[in-house]
């Protein structure tokens, strides 16, 4: 195809052969000039190997389990006992080997989760993805039998799918039904109780929302004593009216009269509200509590749980049977909290954890106890498994370490602060090796969606780049939710501007102190994080010496017309609307792709599944870069949905590609 104009319109189709013929040329001459076979192989070895933690889920007695090795690529899901995984062999029941799976039915099968029927955990409904695209088919399991059902099974097609149980032969589904049944996002627009034995078509619509809408979903909360159905309906990305009814899909619905943009979390007999701005005297970013009874009869003495500051912030909840446990951010060190659920308001209890560590709590299981399962780790230190009942005390025991894949010998980690343009102070850590002066320096980055970046193990990123005496820089961007909610609202939409000038703030500040120059800095992101570095690189390329741009959105002024793309317009702005487009033009890379400007070398990736964010964005780019005459490369992975890999092997294939174009670039 040699009309520029046909290739254009031809890219914007996923799988158009004009479009795969592109990709493919190009991503083989992209690969080809920076292959690493050592690289990819050891790479990949760390990601197969045996002694990694494998993390658990427990559902009644069984603690459940996905794995991935070097001889099971796709992975096994599989279950033992607590006692047998405390001990130094622990006995495996595969019940599902998805590699044989995949080849007795001839499909390209990924794995994407499983819902667990509770309390009886006697049935799962499986998610599998061609491909590793977000649409999922969903096939029921029986856990007594170890097997898929035959006997008038819940069976879903490919689509973006909602399931919940509420007994054992009745759903909640909402999923692609035909005409009016998903919204603009390509998401359930209704909710339907789906019947065993009856055509999904025939069931009746439980409740429903409009097209404009993000998403409409009702999940059954089957704890015994407390059976309830939870309505959601998300009017965008921070916006959801909620209900409330019986587990009963006959009962009529009640509206839960809460300002929309308050998250709310409903357990056992409690409301906890989150308000992203102050409601009922609970302030943004706090967490609240009421009885769900008083609430639903007109009361609001809604009482403080937790109050937020200048520098800590509430991260998550998590929940056992006795204990309500939050997770805080004190400027980006993590902190875990408990509160006692049969008053939550009252004096809370710190867990004792090691110093200096990111921990996050992995798992709980409310109907099975106060087990709760942690993790620790930072740049350097590998990931540490804890396990606790909180009815014993507040001291987690050490369960397993993840070993160490890369030399972390003379590394460390700072944490320093810079300011943004409008004077906003915020932080970013770097590690490496300070006693060696400038050294090649990767930028990571994110900023958006109150996705809050903290420090974490990467055995990928140590062996690809920090083993080599490198530096890595983590910046804590706005857009993030490391600082509470009002850290992300002030650069939505028109404000959009000022995540980059967050982001070249540190660029600056780390030649400023010494630790790159200019053209040794490379940057690095992904989805929200390929927007921030496709933006930076068409705005302040003179900033840095190389840009990885992965799974971006790029095409900012069609964004939402494609796949999930309307359900950003909270975060990004509506193209629609005239003010905030004239700001979106200011920004947007696709639409500020210069000739006149020498920009450093570009790496542009992404997957032909990517039904997220549509790989026309990344293809337009990386075509714009090259008619403009700009160094950029291109790599087009056929699998691995939005994450842009679909198994270790891929994941090697394509992390090796990234950091060898690094080394050619800036090392």
């Amino acid at each position: 195809m040699t009309d520029s104009s046909e290739l254009l319109q031809a890219l914007e189709i996923i799988d158009s052969p004009e479009a795969l013929t592109w990709a493919e040329e190009w991503s083989t001459t992209t690969e080809n000039a920076s292959a690493n076979p050592e690289l990819r192989d050891r790479i990949l070895a760390a990601l197969d190997v045996d002694d990694r933690i494998p993390f658990v889920t427990r559902r009644g007695e069984w603690l459940y389990n996905f794995w991935r090795d070097a001889q099971h690529v796709r992975g096994l899901w599989r279950r033992t006992t607590l006692p047998s995984y405390l001990s130094d062999s622990p006995e495996w029941e595969v019940l599902v080997d998805v590699d044989r799976l995949a080849a007795e039915e001839e499909e390209n099968w990924v794995w994407k989760g499983a819902h667990v029927r509770t309390p009886d955990a006697d049935r799962a409904l499986l998610r599998l993805s061609r491909g590793g695209a977000d649409a999922t088919v969903v096939r029921e399991f029986d856990l007594v039998a170890g097997g898929f059902v035959d006997d008038h099974p819940f069976e879903l097609p490919e689509a973006k799918t909602d399931v919940s149980w509420i007994d054992l032969d009745t759903l909640l589904v909402g999923t692609d039904t035909g005409e009016g049944s998903l919204t603009a996002s390509g998401y359930p627009a209704q909710v339907r109780v789906w019947r065993r034995g009856t055509e999904l078509l025939d069931a009746p619509v439980y409740t429903s929302g409009h097209r404009e809408d993000v998403a409409v979903g009702a999940w059954a909360d089957t704890t015994p004593g407390y059976g309830r159905i939870i309505v959601s309906r998300a009017l965008d990305f921070y916006r959801t009216r909620q209900c409330v009814a019986p587990l009963d899909p006959d009962a009529p619905l009640q509206v839960l009269e809460l300002p929309e943009d308050c998250q709310t979390t409903i357990h056992r007999q409690w409301l906890f509200v989150a308000p992203r701005e102050e409601y009922a005297g609970i302030p943004a970013g706090g967490l609240g509590v009421i009885e769900l009874a008083r609430f639903l009869a007109g009361e609001r003495d809604i009482r403080p749980v937790f109050t937020p500051t200048e520098h800590v912030s509430m991260q998550a909840t998590a929940f056992t049977r006795n204990w309500l446990v939050l997770t805080l951010l004190d400027d980006v060190a993590t902190r875990l909290i408990i509160h006692p659920l049969d008053e939550p308001t009252t004096e809370s209890r710190d867990l004792e954890l090691p110093t200096l560590v990111t921990a996050s709590v992995v798992a709980t299981s409310p109907l099975d106890g106060d087990e709760v399962w942690l993790t620790t780790s930072s740049f350097t230190e590998p990931t540490t498994l804890y396990r606790l009942d909180l009815s014993d005390g507040v001291t987690p025991e050490l369960v397993r370490r993840s070993p160490a894949l890369f030399d972390a010998a003379g590394l460390e980690t700072r944490q320093h602060w810079v300011t943004s343009a409008d004077g906003t102070r915020l932080p970013y850590f770097i590690t490496g090796n300070f006693s060696l002066g400038p050294r090649p320096t990767l930028v990571g980055g994110y900023g958006g969606f109150e996705v809050s970046l903290t420090p974490g193990y990467s055995a990928v990123r140590g062996i690809g780049w920090l083993e080599a005496g490198r530096y890595f820089v983590q910046p804590n961007l706005r857009g993030g939710g490391e600082f509470g909610p009002t850290w992300h609202t002030q650069v939505v939409k028109t404000n959009r501007h000022k995540v980059w000038e967050d982001h070249r703030a540190v660029l600056e500040d780390l030649v400023t102190r010494g630790y790159a120059r200019r053209e040794q800095i490379a940057i690095r992101g992904g989805s929200n994080g390929g927007l921030l570095t496709s933006g930076a690189l068409t705005q302040y390329p003179e900033c840095f010496g190389a840009a990885v741009i992965q799974v971006p959105l790029t095409d900012m002024l069609r964004y939402h017309t494609w796949s999930a793309g309307a359900s950003w317009m909270a975060e990004y702005g509506d193209p629609g609307n005239p003010e905030e487009r004239a700001a979106i033009e200011t920004w947007s890379p696709l639409h500020n792709v210069a000739s006149t400007s020498d920009y450093p070398p570009a790496l542009v990736t992404t997957s032909t599944r990517d039904d997220r964010v549509h790989p026309a964005h990344a293809r337009l780019f990386a075509h714009a870069l090259r008619e403009a005459g700009q160094p950029v490369d291109y790599f087009e992975n056929t699998e691995g949905g939005h994450a842009g890999a679909a198994d270790n092997k891929q994941v090697a294939r394509v992390e090796a590609l990234i950091f060898e174009w690094l080394n050619k670039h800036v090392g």
